[in-house]
């Protein structure tokens, strides 16, 4: 392979190194190149468009710019120079034969043997379009332009060129030059362009119509208004996420007002109703990731993850303008550090599943919370994720590096700690009495500690004696540990060790670790104390305290094993982070210093500078994200709320505004509505009243000509239809209780515990050294029959039942609800007890409200559906409901009660011996079940088969 600049001159076969690809190539013919062209070829269209800066960003680095270091021998400052050619003095190319050119067939990097791929190293070669570039220049004669050409030809032909290379995007500046003089498609940045509010015709509701109509493909009709009973259940589960109640379908349907106007009055009672905020909570938990453990190896609970949840349902209760609702959440203790209220709302930032053992590096750790929430924050309020610019400036978006760590700056100050937080006169804090069980479990544990000591002091004594070892100062030891404070010890044993090993007392002077103790015995002290280390946690639930953070310096911690508290010394002790860029993402690979900021691409935006100090970053910064010019937070909220009533978002991927999301379908409509958002204040009803009275809402999903609507519009995004919609996984269970009437309605609270299949339940469930608790069900039915948003949501331990229905897992935000059909959900919904026990109670209630049995196949269909059933559905019901009752008798089923204990078998980890334990499940010992088919009669076991059929419908599991 022949190189082009030292080979002896008889073989020389290239002008110049091809780092000299820009200029030496015009060593033959170019007798016009400093001249100005009348009109533009487009050879030198390319020249100007692609060869200058290709040549620029790819060779004048080795041969211009700095003048000391020319390699090769050519300059590429001038033409001049680059005429002279190089230490070969010959020519790159050929004008219009570039396959002749050893220029071209140097980039081509496919002719080694005679010309050295150039530039030399591989990181640093051409694309295939790079090259393309450069042959078409050579076949185009190679024009090499003048200074005043070069400027003038952009000038014509900017529009053009912009639209078809992209724009230049002004940032803090990449990592690299290339990334930070990229440009973009203009279609890509139009989530940073400013919201500009469209002119409409009409206002309110009709804007929206109008602004749908405008993009509906030519010639589409559209579908009729849905009925008033398909309607009314349509908004009460989106607002609710419950059922209509039959006295509420019966006003409704008689409402002497057109449909419209009466419609309008159903939005705002429905509105105004306490479970608006509850089923808005859903939708917003979804995206944050709310879950009621840390998730990871010990998955320990957050026991006042609660609060958080029910600060959310009170947000949406009271219509909090959602500019407060983001700055609440981002730095509630910076804007009123003595308010539980804003303490509270700042468990968003505490979402992410989390942890710090004794066995992981605790920087690694503390890295892992600064990714989370820079991630999350950018999902859940810009609808960017900012993860993906952690090693790397962003691949796709205008977001470097920089940026990333300089909004995780933002947050490097901020320090997680449950802190007390009164409980709120709106807070729920019913339901303590379920302490008692924990209590009990936490006496089980200390009740073999203290057996397992006692059996140490015991042998003690016939461990001295058999040494013939003078047990004074051992005896002394006891007395002071059992003067000590429980508090300040752990078993008198193992304290009468401590206090002799800090005197200096040999060893070998007093008995030993596990003294007496069997193998069996070794496993169950760890048992036993790991579990009242986890059950710490858990009896958090009932304190005042919140989920929180707090400003100050890193305290220097190895390992979280108990609920932390705020540091006293929080401003003076511990680290004071020096964030930088992390090279790769490397904790421990510092590259460039950084400074809390803003996202640059939208830095104009910016009107309160943040601030260097320990406090009032998380302030400053979320002044930016709130403020009504930041077209990313306005048009990211309404983009949601659109999704939450359709089903289907305006720009398709809520959590990703950047150029790798589906883009606006109708961007008119997105600005219209973020716009009014920020008009109105903020509120969320407004945009609730809004979108529901608009016609596209309002529309039936039967299209009166299926056929053009699938050609016309095979995506389903013109809004002819209205899109049904399959019951989410809350909304299914709910909906089933609400019909049964077991449902309570109670707000707030500690988490409830639902029945769950018993082989999940009572699954040995392995966590960091010890087996997490046996889910145990609330003992008494109503607390049971609470809405599901209630429901403990373990990480570590997922409801089957949700989960077949696509019940999000918390580790990671979800931006949309899937619906999948899969076999499991048939045998989830028909076959499972949970669905026969609400058909049963279905069952008793239409027979005890009813006097005929036509009434009540009527009372459970309209129960379950919201719906008075046809004729056929009648006739088919009764005969089957008949056809059971004449069968022979069979014996009542007996739903089995949840086991008082169960047996756990385990290996201890430091002998490797077997050891098994029985787990106590307090709880179930008060359990009282629901209505077991023993205590109805055989009519009534018949007509809970019917009912059971009808949760199996399309019209109870869907809203149309």
């Amino acid at each position: 392979m022949k190189s082009i600049f030292h080979l002896p001159s008889a073989i020389r076969r290239l002008p110049f190194a091809i780092g000299h690809l820009p200029f030496a190539l015009l060593a033959i013919a170019i007798t016009t190149s400093e001249n100005s062209f009348a009109a533009e070829t487009p050879a030198e269209l390319l020249y100007v468009r692609r060869i200058g800066p290709l040549f620029a960003e790819k060779c004048l680095s080795c041969h211009g710019n700095d003048e000391h270091k020319i390699k090769g021998g050519l300059d590429m400052r001038s033409l001049t120079a680059v005429l002279k050619g190089g230490d070969s003095g010959e020519p790159a190319f050929q004008p219009g034969k570039p396959e002749q050119s050893p220029l071209y067939l140097a980039v081509t990097r496919q002719h080694e043997d005679d010309w050295k791929p150039m530039p030399p190293k591989e990181a640093d070669k051409l694309y295939a379009e790079q090259v393309g570039w450069i042959k078409d220049w050579i076949a185009g004669g190679a024009p090499w332009l003048d200074k005043a050409r070069t400027e003038e030809i952009p000038k014509l032909n900017t529009p053009r060129w912009s639209a078809e290379d992209g724009l230049p995007m002004k940032t803090s500046g990449g990592l690299s030059a290339e990334w930070t003089n990229r440009k973009y498609k203009p279609d890509g940045l139009w989530a940073y362009q400013p919201v500009t509010k469209p002119a409409t015709a009409r206002a309110d509701s009709a804007a929206i119509d109008e602004l749908i109509r405008a993009r509906m493909p030519d010639g589409l009709s559209v579908a009729p208004a849905a009925d008033r009973l398909t309607l009314l259940r349509r908004a009460t589960l989106d607002l609710t996420g419950l059922p209509p109640a039959p006295e509420e379908i019966d006003t409704f349907l008689r409402d002497p007002l057109p449909d419209a106007p009466a419609f309008a009055k159903v939005v705002d009672r429905l509105l105004a109703s306490p479970h608006y905020g509850e089923r808005m909570a859903q939708h917003w938990l979804d995206v944050v990731r709310y879950a009621d453990s840390s998730g990871f190896a010990n998955d320990y609970v957050r026991g006042n993850a609660w609060r958080y949840r029910d600060y959310v349902v009170r947000a949406f209760n009271e219509d909090k303008p959602y500019d407060q609702f983001v700055r609440e959440q981002i730095a509630g203790d910076e804007i009123d550090p003595g308010n539980a209220e804003m303490l509270i709302a700042t468990g968003f930032l505490r979402m992410g599943p989390w942890e710090l053992t004794a066995m992981e590096v605790a920087k690694v750790a503390r890295q892992r919370f600064l990714d989370d929430v820079t991630n999350s924050v950018g999902e859940t309020f810009l609808a960017h994720s900012l993860q993906c610019a952690r090693c790397h400036d962003h691949k796709f978006d205008p977001v470097p590096t920089r940026d990333y760590y300089g909004i995780q700056a933002v947050f490097a100050t901020t320090q997680l700690a449950e802190r007390e937080a009164a409980f709120l006169p709106s807070e729920n804090t019913n339901g303590f009495s379920e302490k008692q069980y924990l209590e009990k479990s936490r006496a089980d544990h200390l009740a073999t500690l203290a057996m397992l000591d006692e059996k140490s002091l015991k042998a003690s004594e016939s461990w001295f004696a058999e040494r013939k070892i003078d047990p004074t100062k051992w005896q002394e030891a006891l007395d002071r540990a059992r003067r000590m404070p429980k508090l300040q010890r752990g078993s008198i044993f193992s304290t009468a060790r401590n206090l002799l090993l800090k005197q200096g007392v040999e060893e070998d002077q007093f008995p030993p670790k596990q003294l007496g103790w069997i193998p069996e015995e070794i496993g169950l002290e760890r048992i036993a104390n790991k579990g009242l280390e986890r059950l710490s946690w858990e009896l958090e639930r009932y304190q005042p305290f919140a989920l929180a953070v707090y400003d100050g310096r890193t305290p220097q911690v190895t390992a979280v094993i108990r609920p932390q508290r705020m540091a006293p010394g929080r401003m003076t002790e511990g680290e004071l982070e020096d964030p930088c860029v992390h090279v790769g993402g490397d904790p421990f690979s510092k590259g460039p210093a950084v400074s809390p900021c803003v996202l640059s691409v939208l830095g104009e935006v910016q009107k309160t500078p943040i601030p260097g100090s320990i406090e009032g970053r998380r302030k400053a910064f979320a002044e930016w994200v709130a403020s009504k010019d930041n077209p990313l937070t306005t048009r990211a909220i309404v983009n949601r709320i659109w999704l939450w009533h359709f089903g289907h978002a305006i720009a398709g991927n809520p959590n990703n505004f950047g150029s790798t999301g589906k883009k606006p379908t109708h961007p008119e409509l997105l600005d219209w509505l973020a716009a009014t958002l920020v008009e109105n204040g903020w509120s969320f009803k407004s945009m609730h009243r809004l979108i529901m009275n608009s016609e596209a809402y309002r529309r039936s999903t039967e299209h009166p000509d299926r056929k053009r609507l699938g050609e016309m519009d095979p995506n389903g995004a013109s809004y002819a239809v209205f899109k049904p919609r399959r019951l989410t996984a809350e909304e299914m269970r709910d909906s089933m209780l609400a019909a049964t009437g077991e449902l309570n309605l109670a707000m707030g609270g500690i988490p409830n515990r639902p029945e769950m299949n018993l082989e999940a339940a009572l699954q040995p469930r392995q966590v960091m050294g010890t087996f997490a608790a046996a889910w145990t069900p609330n003992p008494l039915p109503q607390e049971r029959n609470r809405r599901s948003l209630y429901a403990l949501k373990l990480r570590g331990l997922v409801d089957p039942a949700m989960d077949v229905f696509n019940a999000p897992a918390p580790d990671f935000s979800c931006e949309r609800r899937e619906a999948s059909t899969v076999t499991p959900q048939v045998f989830s919904l028909f076959n499972s007890k949970a669905s026969y026990a609400r058909a049963l109670a279905l069952a008793a209630r239409a027979v005890k409200e009813t006097q005929t049995d036509r009434a009540a196949i009527e009372r459970c269909f309209l129960l379950a559906c919201g719906s008075v059933p046809g004729e056929l559905e009648i006739a088919a019901c009764l005969a089957h409901w008949n056809k059971l009752q004449s069968a022979p008798a069979a014996s009542a089923l007996t739903f089995a009660k949840p086991p008082l204990e169960v047996r756990r078998d385990a290996i201890e980890e430091n002998t490797g011996e077997k050891f098994s334990f029985a787990e106590k499940l307090h709880a179930c010992a008060d359990f009282v079940p629901d209505l077991q088919p023993g205590d109805v009669d055989a009519r009534t076991r018949a007509l809970a088969d019917v009912c059971l059929v009808i949760f199996n419908t399309n019209d109870f599991a869907y809203v149309y």
